[in-house]
């Protein structure tokens, strides 16, 4: 009997924590998708934006992934899904950058060279060269022969830059996400990246085993 309970509760959890992972990524999604301000927009325009909405939702996604804090992954499945989730992550920072080119090109090329009259503009450009670098660091990993202290302080200053970034960039615009949704996701995000530091300690030389 204390078995039965022991594993209902377990599931419970599990289904728990998935399904409030899924709610905070699905609600913002679908507050900017029925935004009234996509009304008399374009379809490239709307992409691009929803795309810039995904990648937030994403940032969530990494440091719960490379934390090990969804149950049911493996630390070796978690790391596979880190890195297939940062292959999307810059898939749909190109779409968003590339919708926003497609539909006002100098508005972009203002961004690109800091020359925006906007603020957020700086933030996000930041945050998509951050994106590239995290992204460039990941795949020339073995070929530069980066030891695993260096490469976690470099990997994790760069998600550092990406998430300050990201969220600076998304907290200031004010456009098809509804506030509180994303304000709500950008509060998870900013903490799941602080626990993941704190928990792996990131910033601490580790001694060889011996």
């Amino acid at each position: 009997m204390t078995g039965s309970t022991s594993t209902r509760m377990s599931l419970v959890r599990v289904v728990s924590i998935w399904a409030a992972l899924a709610l905070a990524l699905a609600l913002p999604i679908a507050a900017s998708a029925m935004s009234p301000l996509l009304a008399w927009r374009g379809p490239v325009y709307i992409v691009a934006g929803l795309a810039g909405v995904v990648a937030l939702g994403l940032l969530l996604i990494q440091p719960v992934l490379i934390g090990g804090y969804l149950p049911g992954l493996s630390p070796y499945r978690s790391r596979y899904v880190h890195r297939c989730i940062g292959g999307l992550l810059v898939a749909a920072v190109v779409i968003h950058v590339g919708g926003l080119w497609i539909t006002s090109p100098p508005d972009v090329i203002d961004a690109l060279l800091f020359a925006s009259p906007t603020p957020f503009s700086d933030w996000g450009v930041i945050a998509m060269w951050a994106v590239f670098a995290a992204a460039l660091l990941a795949a020339l990993r073995r070929r530069l022969r980066v030891s695993p202290r260096a490469w976690r302080i470099g990997h994790t200053f760069l998600a550092v830059v990406i998430v300050v970034g990201t969220v600076v960039h998304a907290l200031l615009i004010e456009g098809t996400m509804e506030t509180m949704s994303k304000v709500g996701l950008c509060i998870l995000v900013v903490a799941a990246t602080a626990k993941v530091m704190i928990d792996l300690r990131v910033w601490v030389r580790k001694s060889p085993s011996r």
